[in-house]
């Protein structure tokens, strides 16, 4: 029998999870969601499903949160009470703005504000269809949370945890200097078990953080959440690579290579007019972009070249675009200009939202500066 480690679900049955899970590319162990929407107990024991995400607050948003509040909300759609972790700690593990906790704090601020916005200012609360934002530092306030680490820790070898280091940014042979970052994979076990979720959720490059966390459930005989795992945007240099690597993800540690969430028009359009693209390649962000954003908002897009090199052109299918591009139908720059002036329009409610409320952007502006 195939491993957690290797065999995704090859289906879901129930229509509700079929609705919520429509945008991830992988689902492992969704009996456990199906079963709670038949009617089983929940993993807190009162029938409320709880799905969790943990980010750390480590700089601006880019554009891959888009795609998680995607599945955010179409999980609030269907009752489901959601947690985002703002993994406070976890970010200090990491190193990030010197391991500085005030700087941290900001950060974690910063980023429940953009998931208000991006979900457009959902209830707060731990009741259906809610969202509560969580700091890692309150659930570690615990000594029920700190054994469960030590049971999350016992008997996992420390090649087994090196190699889910991706989830933190790093290769395997990154970290032999800093024993904190051994624990990392642990912690995030832990946070799991102590909130007592059902749905652990994330980019593809968590897969291996879940699959830890299922394999420390069966060593103590614990409830292993449904794991769901959404694509992973290429950076705009150029797209390759797994799935689930840190190596070529759009990441805000290289603003020129990704889109951040706060970018102007022009600046989308001068990101993009770099961004690789390739005729007959279909190997781009650029259309990574059209598929998993621009399409499951807008439903099309549309190509408006200068008029003497021809007239507009409106596609509401990814394959269909992407054909024209490769085949030459449509000009790069073109399709390029389209994508950003699309985003522009899908951004809009965070741009706006930050020029009503400039105060965390420009703190997070002043951490960027100083970091």
């Amino acid at each position: 029998m195939p491993s957690d480690e290797t065999q995704a679900d090859e289906g879901i049955q129930h229509p509700i999870a079929d609705r919520m899970f429509s945008d991830c590319i992988e689902v492992i162990g969704v009996d456990h969601v199906e079963a709670v929407l038949s009617g089983s107990e929940s993993h807190s024991g009162d029938n409320q499903l709880v799905a969790y995400i943990g980010l750390e607050p480590s700089g601006k948003a880019h554009l891959g949160w888009l795609l998680l509040s995607g599945t955010i909300r179409k999980m609030l759609d269907e009752g489901v009470n959601v947690i985002i972790l703002l993994a406070d700690w976890h970010a200090w593990v990491n190193d990030k703005f010197g391991r500085d906790m005030g700087k941290i704090s900001i950060a974690a601020d910063y980023m429940s504000e953009v998931f208000r916005a991006l979900l457009d200012y959902p209830e707060l609360g731990d009741g259906p269809g809610q969202v509560r934002f969580v700091r890692a530092s309150e659930v570690m306030d615990s000594g029920k949370y700190w054994e469960r680490v030590l049971r999350c820790s016992k008997n996992m070898s420390l090649s087994r945890v090196r190699r889910t280091f991706s989830i933190m940014g790093r290769d395997e042979d990154s970290s032999d200097h800093d024993l904190s970052a051994f624990y990392y994979p642990a912690l995030q076990a832990a946070d799991i078990f102590e909130l007592e979720v059902d749905i652990a959720f994330g980019g593809m490059d968590q897969r291996k953080a879940h699959m830890y966390m299922r394999e420390v459930a069966d060593r103590n005989g614990w409830t292993k959440p449904t794991c769901i795992h959404t694509p992973m945007l290429s950076g705009l240099k150029g797209a390759g690579g797994r799935m689930d690597s840190f190596e070529y993800k759009m990441s805000k540690s290289d603003p020129n290579n990704a889109i951040i969430l706060h970018d102007s028009k022009d600046v989308l359009r001068r990101k993009m007019k770099k961004a690789f693209l390739e005729v007959g390649n279909d190997s781009s962000a650029i259309f990574e972009i059209v598929k998993h954003i621009i399409m499951p908002r807008m439903g099309r897009i549309v190509v408006t070249p200068d008029p003497k090199y021809g007239s507009s052109s409106s596609f509401s299918n990814t394959d269909d675009f992407v054909s024209s591009v490769s085949e030459g139908n449509v000009h790069p720059l073109d399709a390029k200009i389209a994508v950003a002036d699309a985003l522009s329009v899908i951004l809009s409610p965070v741009s706006k939202h930050f020029q009503e409320n400039p105060e965390l952007l420009l703190s997070m502006e002043s951490l960027s500066e100083s970091n």
